[in-house]
């Protein structure tokens, strides 16, 4: 059973994040457009489930997927587009996960969003504290149920990608 926990800041994360994605660009090689480091792990002082969250950019979709071999043998596990289209999914470790990948065509519009979010925090400290502390509350109360601990986020994170993508110049 997966246990769900949030804890503080760690100064390995960014270390972490560039070691897989050396191995991610060996693996992967010419169907990487691009590679980020993404989710709360990506901010600095941000509490954070300790998973590493890597968003790939690729060409092409059909070529990531002839690559799910290749991802296997790197220690990943295959889970495909996981409940959103157009993503291939991978997660690393069984129930103690150390990364998810998210992988999209460039110029996708979950690229934008997802880089939007982390970059809004980061220039915004108090709202990534606010962010912080809920998360702390919500896998108190989620009683390590994933989906209760989303939809504990949800609100505050569709209010606060709003004004990131507006921030962002996204929308008006």
């Amino acid at each position: 059973m997966r246990i769900l926990t949030v804890v503080d800041y760690d100064d390995m994360w960014p270390t972490l994040f560039e070691n897989e994605r050396s191995l991610l660009q060996v693996t992967l090689g010419h169907v990487i457009s691009q590679i980020h480091h993404i989710g709360s792990t990506s901010v600095p002082g941000l509490s954070a489930k300790p998973v590493i969250d890597i968003l790939i950019e690729v060409t092409n979709l059909d070529e990531l997927d002839s690559m799910n071999q290749a991802m296997e043998r790197a220690g990943y596990t295959v889970r495909g587009e996981n409940g959103i289209s157009n993503r291939r999914y991978f997660t690393k470790g069984e129930n103690q996960r150390s990364h998810h990948i998210h992988a999209f065509t460039t110029g996708d519009a979950q690229i934008i969003k997802h880089l939007a979010f982390r970059d809004y925090l980061i220039r915004n400290n108090d709202i990534a504290t606010q962010y912080a502390l809920m998360k702390k509350n919500a896998v108190l109360l989620c009683d390590n149920d994933t989906h209760r601990y989303s939809i504990y986020k949800a609100d505050f994170i569709q209010k606060h990608l709003r004004m990131a993508l507006i921030d962002a110049g996204h929308l008006s």
